[in-house]
């Protein structure tokens, strides 16, 4: 092809419209990479739905040209989907050590181990994808190596930058690399493909020795157990915690597999060198209350994990009591507020004290601040601004706020946006189909099903089923069996004899012809039945209805 023809293509999936389920692709001359594969969680909208992710046929259709796909970091919206959606395109992996030894064990529960090869890149390593050249930069954010990518093609080079933020004093890993940076920038910049998720904030995130020293100084005289939550991946808040248990005299106990597996591999990689000893839980349980510090999974109210499971009682060593101390290290992800509310009242209900973010110092962000954007486009200074990595009104605002500072190139994708970056003016020159997949269990759905709908109808409505047995001829050879299920207690006998007349007489007024077509007299009967029980409840919706038909030859 000639190069007047080729194109330097940038194309999200997954992330721009949304925070979380990061997956993007960039292409050249029809070769593909896709930058990180990632989750989100569903809300009550999908009911019965834990984990929802990016749909990926239009990957599944350029497979074979997909060379790689490259992990930024280890969150779980940026790998949380490898294991579910890897099967569909089949490719290799290339990660750090830290991303790649969390994705191993998630492979290894999936058992996807033996098939999927990882590539494992060291920090500020360089590797080559077709005509891609690509740079691991490291920066700072929430979690062991958080990586930029510099990604060189024969048309111009994209400055990728993952989750980050300027973090001056890290607790673990370096701190980020000006110099590094600031030769990107000298060498030339394209575009930056960039972090919108705290743009709202005008000032910096803060660095997280600072949330140290204001953690430690709010909790050295409590005289309770103190029980403290954050995100199980934010290992640098995990070792600001282990620090101050160690300061005010506490033992460590950690509670939740995901927070284990997650300072493992940090010390596998080399960090956390001075985390104190853990104690293990059915030890902590025979130590005074006073001496105990515990470091939880649960901050988002999630119903499994190890914090809800202590406040049911269903921990059999670990036990909040009057008196003791909880901290909320985190920030609320949109959409978890009620669930985290309601944890706070059950909370409050046994007589513990709640810290959060809103009443003290106990959360930094691990994303950029209006001011930290202002000087990543300093180093980097590129021709043109991408905004990714948040909801629609961040990627707007952040769009915004480059050209208040000059840059006057900007275009704002959504998931599904095809944009040119180069030859010419960087634009958006076509859409591809996009969608979300919902985890049901073990299996894939789109978040569009049926069953889902029926569920989320259900939910609101209720159900009712009503079975019939019925000769050839459309004689009702038993009574009508009816089943209603969360409808009010109150009504169901009513509402039952009432449904059970309303059939009788659709049945009496129904032609023989109708009489004798299974398809045709279940819609009679359930629209029969919906509208009894819409009379009945009041609702100007009826209950979900199912009609089981039966067919008794004589």
């Amino acid at each position: 092809m000639s190069e007047d023809f080729k194109q330097l293509i940038f194309l999200p999936l997954g992330g721009s419209g949304e925070i979380g389920m990061n997956l993007n692709l960039y292409s050249y001359d029809n070769q593909w990479i896709m930058i990180d594969c990632g989750i989100s969680f569903a809300d009550d909208y999908l009911p019965g739905i834990d984990l929802i992710m990016p749909d990926v046929q239009f990957v599944e259709n350029i497979k074979d040209d997909l060379l790689g796909l490259v992990l930024t970091h280890a969150h779980e919206d940026h790998i949380g989907a490898v294991v579910h959606l890897w099967p569909r395109f089949k490719c290799p992996i290339y990660a750090t050590p830290f991303c790649a030894i969390i994705l191993r064990s998630k492979l290894k529960n999936a058992g996807l181990f033996e098939e999927v090869v990882i590539h494992e890149i060291d920090l500020g390593g360089t590797f080559c994808l077709g005509d891609f050249e690509l740079e691991y930069v490291t920066l700072t954010h929430s979690i062991p190596e958080p990586n930029a990518l510099r990604i060189t093609s024969p048309l111009g080079t994209i400055f990728h930058t993952g989750d980050w933020k300027i973090d001056p004093e890290p607790i673990v890993g370096d701190a980020t690399n000006i110099d590094r940076l600031k030769e990107i920038g000298d060498s030339g910049v394209l575009a930056i493909v960039c972090d919108s998720t705290n743009v709202f904030n005008k000032k910096s995130s803060g660095s997280e020795m600072a949330v140290r020293k204001s953690v430690e100084e709010l909790l050295k005289d409590k005289k309770g157990a103190i029980f403290c939550t954050t995100f199980s991946s934010n290992v640098a808040r995990v070792e600001t915690l282990a620090h101050v248990a160690e300061a005010t005299g506490r033992h460590l106990c950690l509670v939740g597999r995901s927070i284990k597996r997650n300072v493992a591999a940090a010390r596998e990689c080399g960090y956390l060198e001075n985390f104190p000893p853990i104690l293990r839980e059915e030890d902590a349980a025979h130590l005074p209350r006073h001496k105990l510090f515990y470091v939880c999974t649960g901050c988002q109210g999630e119903a499994r994990a190890a914090l809800m499971r202590i406040l049911q009682d269903n921990n059999k060593n670990v036990h909040i009591s009057k008196g003791d101390t909880i901290v909320f290290s985190s920030k609320i992800i949109p959409g978890n507020e009620l669930s985290i509310a309601r944890m706070h009242n059950m909370l409050s209900e046994k007589s513990v004290d709640v810290i959060t973010e809103k009443n003290a110092f106990v959360h930094v962000s691990g994303h950029p601040g209006q001011e930290e954007l202002k000087q990543m486009y300093e180093w980097i200074r590129p021709n043109v601004v991408v905004p990714t990595h948040g909801e629609r009104s961040h990627l707007l605002k952040q769009a915004a706020f480059a050209k208040t500072l000059g840059y006057k190139n900007t275009v704002v994708p959504h998931n599904g946006t095809v944009v040119k970056l180069a030859p010419g003016p960087a634009s958006i020159i076509n859409e591809v189909p996009t969608g979300r997949l919902a985890l049901d269990g073990d299996i894939l759905i789109n978040d569009s099903d049926m069953a889902i709908v029926e569920r989320r109808r259900i939910l609101f409505n209720g159900a009712l089923v009503i079975h019939v047995i019925m000769d050839k001829s459309g004689l009702l050879l038993a009574p009508v069996q009816i089943t209603t299920i969360g409808l009010p207690e109150e009504i169901p006998n009513k509402l039952e004899s009432f449904i059970e007349d309303k059939v009788h007489l659709s049945l009496d007024i129904a032609s023989r012809k109708h009489l004798m077509d299974d398809d045709v007299i279940k819609e009679v009967i359930r629209t029969a039945a919906r509208k009894a029980s819409k009379f009945c409840t009041g609702k100007e919706t009826g209950p979900v209805t199912t009609v089981k038909l039966t067919r008794m030859i004589k």
